[in-house]
This record gives structure tokens, C-alpha cells and sequence, in this order.
């Protein structure tokens, strides 16, 4: 199973990015190989809209099967349930400390986006 992580790096190490839509990077984990790929979102970072959109395509471009991030806005959710992929919130911590959290059952599914548009 492939799982979408936000990221503020490229190694499992890195931190958590609470950010979905603007998020630096999303490492894409293989629950299957333990291997991972990595996205890079630098391109919504600054965008005046639209980031929450394109990232959520990102995740779904990559095959990704579930989704682990600290916060999702309403556009960004949409586009990831519309695709069947589920939205799992993790605290700071590292991409690895939210793998291990999902692995355990111990991370939160949602039903619907946590914070409003254009969080930050």
C-alpha cells in the first residue's frame, strides 16, 4: 500500500509538514517494499490559490492509497475523497514517527476537512 505523507524534506527523518496544500514535499511510502518516493510540491508553496487542489492531485497521481498530513482545508479533502483516499491526521513528529502512529492504528481518519481555505 502507498502512502502519501506531508513532509517538510526528503528523508523519513524529515518533519511532519502540518500543511497539506502547501507542504514542501510529500514522501510517498510503500508499505509493501518500505521504500518510498518523493514528491516535490515546491510549486503551490507560494500559489495565491489552488495549492490545496493540485497537491491532492499529486497524492492521487501518485497511486497513493491513504494520505497522512497534520491539517486539510475543504478543496483538498474533496479531491482526496472523491479519489477514495482516506485522510489520516498526525501530530509534529517525523515522516517515520507518523508512519509507525498509521501502523499502530493510533492516527485519526476524518470525515471531512479540519481548518478552513488557505489555512497557514
Amino acid at each position: 500500500m502507498k502512502i502519501a505523507i506531508t513532509a517538510a524534506g526528503n528523508t523519513l527523518e524529515s518533519n511532519l509538514d502540518q500543511r497539506f496544500g502547501r507542504a514542501a514535499t510529500f514522501i510517498v511510502y510503500d508499505t509493501d517494499t518500505d521504500g518510498f518516493e518523493v514528491i516535490d510540491n515546491t510549486q503551490n508553496l507560494e500559489a495565491a490559490q489552488g495549492a490545496g487542489i493540485q497537491s491532492a492531485q499529486h497524492v492521487v497521481n501518485a497511486g497513493a492509497q491513504a494520505c497522512i498530513t497534520g491539517h486539510t482545508g475543504p478543496k483538498a479533502f474533496a479531491v482526496l475523497s472523491a479519489a477514495k483516499i482516506p485522510v489520516y491526521l498526525a501530530g509534529p513528529g517525523s515522516v517515520r514517527d507518523a508512519i509507525e502512529a498509521w501502523r499502530s492504528g493510533s492516527l485519526k481518519q476524518i470525515s471531512g476537512a479540519d481548518v478552513e481555505g488557505h489555512w497557514v
